[in-house]
C-alpha cells in the first residue's frame, strides 16, 4: 500500500483520543502500581458483561482504562452471543497475556456512521456494542455512564484495535478529585504502537482516526486534535526508549506519553522506589504487573 493511497483526505478532521485500554490480571495488582506512580484511581467500575475497570482520569478529559475480567461465566456468555469488545479482550489475553495495551478508543458523535465507515472500508472487527454502566466518583456519588462503541481492525496478527466511542450519557459527577495526581500528570500527549511493518497500518489507522499518516519508514504519526500516535518499527522504539519492542506483530500498542509537571515525578519515584530511566526530558518506566505499557512522563515546564 503506498503512502498516497492510504492517507487519503479527512475532510471532518480527526478524531480526539478518548481512552486507553489496559488489560491486567488483577486491578487490586493494576491499583496499587498505578498508585506507586502517582496516580489517583477510580472505584471499580462493573460493566454488564464480566469485565471490571478502575480508571485514570486525566485533565484533559482523556483516561486509562485498566481491564479485568470479574466474572468468567459472564464474559463467556458475552462472547458467545456475539460482544466484539469482551471477544477482543479474550483474544489479547489468549495470544499476549493478562497484562499489556490493547485498544486505542477514539471519541465520536456518531458511531452509527463509524460503523458503517468500517463496514464499507472492510475494517469492521465485528457488531457494534451498546451498554451502561454505573459510575462513581471520589465522594461517593454515582451516577449511570452510557456509551455507543463502534470496532476497527485490520486483518493479519495484530494484537491491537481502535474503536469509536459515542458517550450516549455522561455521569452527572464531580471528577475533579480523580483528576488531580501527585505526579503532576495532566494529560496523554502521544500514544506509541509498534509495527513490523508500519506502512501497512497506515491505511487502517488513518481511516479509524480520520487523519492522514505524515513521514515515512520507521516512523510515522497520526495527528489527532489531543494527541499524536505514534508507529514505529521494533527498532526505532527500542532506539527512543531504551526498551526492547519485544515480541513480532503487525501492530501492538506499547507505549503511553504522559504530560507531567517538572520537578515531580523522579522524586516521587524515588520515594517509592520505582525504577525508571531519564532520557532528555522524558522518565521512562518499563511495564509491570498492572501496567502493561511503557510509561513516558514527559515534564512540562
Amino acid at each position: 500500500m503506498t503512502e498516497t493511497m492510504t492517507a487519503g483526505p479527512c475532510p471532518l478532521g480527526p478524531y480526539p483520543l478518548d481512552h486507553l485500554v489496559l488489560p491486567t490480571a488483577s486491578l487490586d495488582v493494576a491499583r496499587a502500581r498505578l498508585v506507586s506512580l502517582g496516580f489517583v484511581v477510580a472505584p471499580t467500575g462493573i460493566h454488564p458483561f464480566g469485565t471490571e475497570n478502575c480508571c485514570v482520569f486525566l485533565e484533559d478529559g482523556t483516561y486509562l482504562e485498566p481491564l479485568a475480567v470479574g466474572s468468567g461465566q459472564a464474559v463467556a456468555k458475552a462472547i458467545a452471543d456475539g460482544n466484539v469488545f469482551v471477544a477482543r479482550d479474550r483474544a489479547y489475553r489468549d495470544r499476549c497475556g493478562s497484562e499489556g495495551f490493547s485498544a486505542l478508543v477514539l471519541g465520536t458523535e456518531n458511531a452509527d456512521a463509524d460503523h458503517a465507515r468500517y463496514i464499507e472500508a472492510g475494517l469492521s472487527a465485528g457488531d457494534m456494542l451498546g451498554f451502561s454502566r454505573a459510575f462513581t466518583d471520589a465522594a461517593g456519588k454515582s451516577d449511570t455512564a452510557s456509551f455507543k462503541l463502534a470496532f476497527a481492525s485490520g486483518t493479519g496478527a495484530t494484537d491491537a484495535f481502535l474503536f469509536a466511542c459515542e458517550r450516549i450519557n455522561a455521569p452527572k459527577v464531580d471528577r475533579t478529585a480523580l483528576q488531580i495526581h501527585p505526579n503532576g500528570a495532566t494529560g496523554i500527549i502521544e500514544v506509541v504502537a509498534v509495527s513490523n511493518e508500519p506502512s501497512k497500518q497506515h491505511r487502517m489507522i488513518s481511516i479509524a482516526t480520520r487523519s492522514p499518516a505524515t513521514g515515512q519508514g520507521s516512523s510515522t504519526a497520526f495527528g489527532l486534535p489531543n494527541a499524536t500516535l505514534t508507529l514505529l518499527d521494533p527498532v526505532a522504539f527500542e532506539t527512543r526508549f531504551g526498551i526492547p519492542a519485544g515480541a513480532p506483530s503487525e501492530l501492538r500498542f506499547a507505549g503511553i506519553v504522559f504530560s507531567v509537571l517538572a520537578g515531580t515525578v523522579a522524586k516521587l519515584l524515588a520515594a517509592s522506589t520505582v525504577e525508571h530511566d531519564i532520557r532528555g526530558n522524558d522518565i521512562v518506566v518499563r511495564p509491570a504487573s498492572g501496567q502493561g505499557a511503557t510509561f513516558i512522563f514527559r515534564e512540562i515546564a
